[in-house]
C-alpha cells in the first residue's frame, strides 16, 4: 500500500518547557496556542536548539501585530521586523527558548492587521538536507518543494496543519540571528502518524494519539 501525505504528517508539535502554565499564557497571548502542545521538561539545553517555528501571514502590519503581541507577553526580539529581498519579517524568542519567525512575502499592506496565520512551518536545521530528505521520504512524507541540498519542504496533512521543512543548520541559525552552536536537548517532540523514531539530527517523533 502506498503511503500518502495525509497518512504521514505532523499531527502535533510538542514543546518541552520548564513551566507549562506560564508557557501556555505566553502562547495564548502570542496567538499561536492552537499550533503547539506543551510538556514539562527539565532536560538541559544550551545555545541553538536547531529549529524554528515560522508563521506566514498576509502583510507587514500583521507581522508587526504578532511580533508586538509576543514581545508584550515576554518574548525577546532576535531580529526586528524589517523589509528584505523576500518580503518583510522578524524573529522573536519565547521565554521558554523557542525561536519563532513571523514573515510575509508582501512588502506593502493591502488591508489592516489581522490575527490570521496562513501557514505554520516547523523548520529543522540539519547537517545534510539531502540525507534528511531521503530519511523522511522513507518514513512516508511527500516532498512538496526542494532546492538541491539547501532546502526541502514536505506536503502537510491538510488545511491548518503544520508543515515540515529542512534547512542547513548553519544557514538557519544565520537567518534567525543566533550562533549555530548548541548542545543538549532540542526541547521539541513531533507527534505524527509514522510511528516513533529519531531522525539523523536527533529530532524525536512519537505516535500522536
Amino acid at each position: 500500500m502506498e503511503t500518502t501525505a495525509s497518512e504521514t504528517s505532523i499531527a502535533s508539535v510538542i514543546l518541552e518547557v520548564a513551566d507549562p502554565e506560564s508557557a501556555h499564557r505566553f502562547y495564548a497571548a502570542f496567538g499561536v496556542d492552537a499550533f503547539v502542545r506543551l510538556r514539562a521538561s527539565e532536560a538541559p539545553s544550551n545555545g541553538f536548539r536547531g529549529f524554528t517555528l515560522a508563521l506566514t501571514v498576509a502583510g507587514p502590519a500583521t507581522v508587526d501585530h504578532f511580533v508586538g503581541a509576543a514581545v508584550e507577553a515576554g518574548a525577546t526580539v532576535l531580529k526586528p521586523a524589517a523589509k528584505s529581498l523576500w518580503g518583510y519579517g522578524g524573529v522573536v524568542q519565547a521565554p521558554d527558548g523557542t525561536i519563532w519567525k513571523i514573515a510575509t512575502s508582501a512588502k506593502k499592506d493591502t488591508g489592516p492587521a489581522t490575527r490570521r496565520i496562513d501557514d505554520v512551518v516547523l523548520l529543522l536545521g540539519v547537517e545534510d538536507v539531502k540525507a534528511s530528505k531521503e530519511f523522511y521520504v522513507g518514513r512516508g512524507l511527500t516532498v512538496a518543494r526542494s532546492f538541491g541540498g539547501k532546502y526541502a519542504e514536505f506536503a502537510s496533512g491538510g488545511s491548518g496543519a503544520v508543515k515540515l521543512a529542512l534547512y542547513k543548520r548553519r544557514g538557519l541559525a544565520k537567518d534567525l540571528g543566533v550562533p549555530s552552536d548548541g548542545t543538549g536537548s532540542h526541547r521539541i517532540v513531533v507527534g505524527g502518524t509514522a510511528g516513533a523514531f529519531t531522525d539523523p539530527d536527533g529530532f524525536a517523533w512519537e505516535t500522536d494519539a
